[in-house]
């Protein structure tokens, strides 16, 4: 890394307001890396509720429509991503903004990837064909019984993340969560910290409201499309709340049952917040603050622009 990486982290849960504050910032001055699991997906639009294409042609998005649907987007990836853009939009002479709600990608990006065994491709390959003939609730009562404090960490729809920890114990004998991150920032990096809160009720209001709006969009088109184009349950993309309730609810003549469909968005929306919510609140010197200060957030960010003179 570099003497010195001044990089903006805007973070927040699920309809906190990310997107409204990051259309105040300058083009000239700023450009945005995602930080979002699964709006690196190609085609996958409404349902991650990415920003207009009028926002990304007035600040440059990075680590948006990078792959497709059916290909799993690892942790590593993400990190070797995030960093290049940041590099490069320094260089440019702006400031990079880490924005979005994948709260991992925060944590390791600030203090980078615990010492954790490499993957097995045999084992690896061994839990895909568990998961695919017995079920993802084998492989959870696995984690539960090895790595209690992983299978409370983990989604139980994160399929990826259940192999890992899986793997990680089958090498190693131990738990994954007994690799832990450093404590201490990665060398060179200079962060401004700043998380988006607002009372739970009118958070749940929002996501509330956004799933509605998600819909009125044309949800039901989008997910309609993907099948077309012969993406299903199994693909990685697909997993993705909002994208996995319409296959839970298929009652297998190919129709959905789209009031379900959309009270299950809406739940596990609210509910994957809950969880983003107290795993940011883990992540140190960080200044929580309304989205509704606008203007005092807007004047955070430039003030560190103008201390680190780009």
């Amino acid at each position: 890394m570099p003497p010195v990486l001044p990089v903006v982290f805007l973070f927040g849960p699920t309809g906190v307001g990310k997107t409204d504050l990051i259309e105040n910032l300058s083009g000239s001055a700023y450009e945005i890396v995602s930080a979002d699991s699964m709006q690196v997906y190609i085609g996958m639009d409404i349902g991650t509720a990415k920003p207009e294409l009028s926002l990304r042609k007035k600040i440059q998005h990075h680590l948006i429509d990078i792959c497709t649907p059916d290909i799993q987007f690892h942790l590593g990836e993400f990190l070797r991503r995030a960093d290049k853009a940041c590099f490069e939009i320094l260089g440019r002479g702006k400031i990079p903004v880490i924005s979005g709600g994948t709260a991992y990608y925060f944590k390791h990006f600030l203090f980078g990837l615990p010492n954790a065994p490499e993957s097995d491709p045999e084992i690896r390959d061994a839990l895909q064909e568990e998961l695919n003939s017995r079920g993802s609730q084998v492989l959870l009562n696995e984690l539960s019984s090895v790595d209690p404090v992983s299978y409370e960490r983990i989604a139980p729809s994160d399929h990826y993340r259940i192999m890992r920890a899986l793997e990680v114990y089958r090498v190693s004998g131990k738990p994954l969560s007994s690799f832990s991150v450093p404590e201490v920032l990665r060398d060179g990096l200079k962060p401004l910290i700043i998380g988006l809160q607002r009372p739970r009720e009118e958070l749940y209001r929002r996501i509330n409201e956004r799933v509605d709006s998600m819909f009125r969009s044309g949800l039901v088109d989008e997910i309609t499309r993907l099948t077309s184009q012969g993406y299903t349950s199994i693909d990685p993309g697909m997993k993705a709340i909002g994208y996995k309730e319409f296959f839970q609810s298929e009652n297998g003549s190919g129709e959905f049952d789209l009031s379900l469909v959309k009270q299950e968005i809406q739940k596990n929306s609210r509910r994957y917040a809950k969880r983003q919510i107290t795993f940011f609140k883990a992540i140190p010197e960080t200044m929580w603050i309304s989205p509704e200060k606008q203007e005092d957030i807007m004047k955070l960010i430039e003030n560190f622009r103008e201390e680190n003179r780009l």
